[in-house]
């Protein structure tokens, strides 16, 4: 979540059917509708529908880039300026994918409904229906956000793949997110990809050992050491989610769909983050993980809807804050 190459999957995006009377602040669903003679929500759904159908990855680049943005002075597109020395320019933003169909979504909405719906709605909107798309369900998502004039790289303090539970909970904890909610915003790793470089320390050198993490299962050490020898020059990806993709398969490949799998897959062990896999392991979340692996897979849907919903109110602007801005890319001119 941190690394430049750490999972395009930070990864997370959803809402429970009876949460729709309730909001944050502002917040309202169909805060748009009745404030333009097209439903907004549509527009962005014919776009990113298709789009998934085509290019997979925008599913966990959207989830990634909407955590990355909501982290870091809230959700206020803050992510999506250019600047010499913006967020975009912070390393764990660098490998952050999917500018370009945010600003194809806000274009076909100016041509309806100039100056009305902000980059932060339409990031939200977008990963809603990429989720969607990606077989996690749809959602209603609350809107009525502003959008962010400040972007700056000094700014960017995210969670990395190697830290502690304890740690990574105090960082969502200060967000308003609870622990268990945390649990919930990770699954999102069942869609995406890391690289190789974030891992080969688990393969390699765990904790500066010279030998492989222990909580690895050694089928999965097997398999991850192929795709990313010691001394290999190139790169390479391997998928978050390793349902079904290893030697020793645990269910059906299901790295493009968002489900439950990837609960399953660090309850045997088979976490490709030390993070993740530290979420079945550690006392403050491991009950979580387990209701999840071995519950239905709408049960995680459900929570993972709710907890999509609190993360996209965190610290946003509302009424006459911020500004809409006519391009995702910079601040209106005054």
């Amino acid at each position: 979540m941190k690394v430049s190459t750490a999972a395009v999957a930070l990864a997370f995006v959803l809402v429970l059917a009876n949460f729709g009377d309730q909001s944050h602040g502002a917040l309202q669903e169909g805060f748009y509708k009745g404030k333009c003679n097209v439903d907004v929500e549509k527009i962005v759904s014919d776009i990113i529908t298709p789009l998934v159908g085509q290019k997979p990855w925008i599913t966990p680049a959207l989830l990634r880039m909407q955590f990355h943005d909501c982290f870091v002075n809230g959700c206020d597109a803050s992510i999506l300026l250019d600047g010499s020395s913006s967020e975009k320019t912070a390393i764990p933003n660098q490998s952050v994918r999917g500018y370009d169909v945010i600003d194809l979504v806000k274009a076909a909405i100016e041509k309806s409904c100039p100056g009305l719906v902000s980059c932060a709605d339409v990031v939200v909107m977008a990963t809603r229906d990429a989720v969607a798309a990606s077989k996690g369900g749809w959602y209603s998502v609350q809107t009525g956000r502003r959008d962010g004039v400040v972007s700056l790289a000094k700014n960017v303090n995210l969670p990395g793949p190697s830290i502690s539970v304890e740690n990574s909970a105090a960082i969502f904890n200060n967000k308003g997110i609870s622990t268990e909610d945390m649990v919930y915003l990770l699954g999102g790793h069942t869609v995406g990809v890391t690289h190789c470089s974030v891992i080969k320390n688990r393969l390699y050198n765990f904790n500066n050992t010279g030998s492989t993490d222990p909580t690895m299962q050694p089928a999965l050490a097997f398999f991850l050491k192929l795709k990313c020898p010691q001394t290999s020059t190139v790169d390479n990806t391997v998928d978050l989610d390793q349902g079904g993709s290893s030697l020793v398969m645990v269910g059906e490949p299901t790295s493009e769909i968002v489900d439950n799998s990837f609960y399953k897959q660090i309850v045997f062990r088979r976490g490709v983050l030390g993070i993740d896999q530290a979420l079945a392991l550690n006392q403050l979340t491991k009950d979580t993980v387990n209701k999840v692996a071995f519950s239905s897979n709408d049960y995680f849907l459900t929570k993972f809807h709710q907890a999509m919903v609190k993360l996209g109110a965190v610290e946003v602007l509302t009424g006459t804050q911020g500004e809409i801005r006519k391009s995702c890319q910079a601040i209106n001119k005054s």
